[in-house]
This record gives structure tokens, C-alpha cells and sequence, in this order.
């Protein structure tokens, strides 16, 4: 994030627990799962109550894709790798070796994962949607019971 911004975060409680956004006047920076809501402000900009509106219309079902402009920061290399997440479609699975061979470098697995694990904006970039080559859920940095739960609410 530049300094020189002025950012804005917000507390959204969903079915999963509370989640942070923040954001500045361009887009999302972040949003993961926190326990930690006493110390945040709690922004009423604009792009964070779309986040939430659109946050809870996903969770009810009607939304299958988001509106807001993302801002993940990362290395060139992880940005690339966030581009491809956004490609896996809403309901679909794709094994981390598919989500290698999408990117372009199949054998770049572990690096791919690797910058999934660091994903700074959940569920929006859906690396909820990457499981393990044999059917397992892998990894997810929310924790499994939260990708359990989404991939579940996708699958409806």
C-alpha cells in the first residue's frame, strides 16, 4: 500500500466470521478474516459498503461475481498468479498443478501455491476454489473449514 493514500478499512461480519477490508478511493487493498475488531476503524466509504452489500448477497447465493476494483499488492510474480485465480469460474475446482498449467509455467506448482497462500484478498480472488491434485482441499489460509464452507456455498 502507498503511503501517501488515504486508506479506509471496515469490519463486515459474515456467516464465516469477521472480516477486514481496506481499501482507498481506487479499490480493495485487502480483505481476510480477522478477530480483531476492536482496534480497526470502521469506514462507511462508499467502496467498502459495496464490498459488504456484495459480500452478503454472495453469501446468500444471488452473487456470483464482484464489482469492486481490486488493488492486491504483490510481486509481478504473485500478481500474475492472482490474475489466474480470477479466471477459475464461480463453482468450479481446479487442482493446483491445473491452476499451473492456466498460468502458463506447469512446473511452477509450489510457486503457485505458494503466492495463493498469500493472496491478500479473499474470496474475491478465489484461491478458495484450488484444491489438491487427489480431490484433498489443500491448503487455505482462512483455515479448511472456511474453503469447506465456500466451495459447499458455490456448489449450491
Amino acid at each position: 500500500m502507498k503511503n501517501d493514500t488515504l486508506h479506509y478499512s471496515r469490519i463486515i461480519d459474515t456467516p464465516l466470521g469477521y472480516m477486514v477490508a481496506v481499501a482507498d478511493d481506487k479499490g480493495l487493498y485487502s480483505l481476510d478474516f480477522t478477530k480483531d475488531t476492536l482496534s480497526r476503524s470502521h469506514s462507511d466509504h462508499p467502496l467498502l459498503l459495496q464490498l459488504e452489500k456484495e459480500l452478503s448477497e454472495y453469501f446468500e447465493g444471488t452473487r456470483k461475481e464482484f464489482s469492486i476494483p481490486l488493488r492486491a499488492q504483490g510481486t509481478p510474480f504473485q500478481q500474475e498468479v492472482w490474475k489466474t485465480l480470477l479466471t477459475i469460474g464461480y463453482g468450479e475446482t481446479i487442482s493446483y498443478a491445473q491452476e499451473a498449467e492456466r498460468f502458463g509455467n506447469p512446473k511452477a506448482v509450489r510457486a503457485v501455491a505458494s503466492a495463493n497462500g498469500k493472496n491478500p484478498i479473499g474470496i474475491l480472488i478465489p484461491c478458495h476454489r484450488v484444491i489438491a491434485s487427489g480431490g484433498g482441499l489443500g491448503g487455505y489460509s482462512g483455515g479448511i473449514d472456511k474453503k469447506q464452507f465456500l466451495l459447499a456455498l458455490e456448489q449450491k
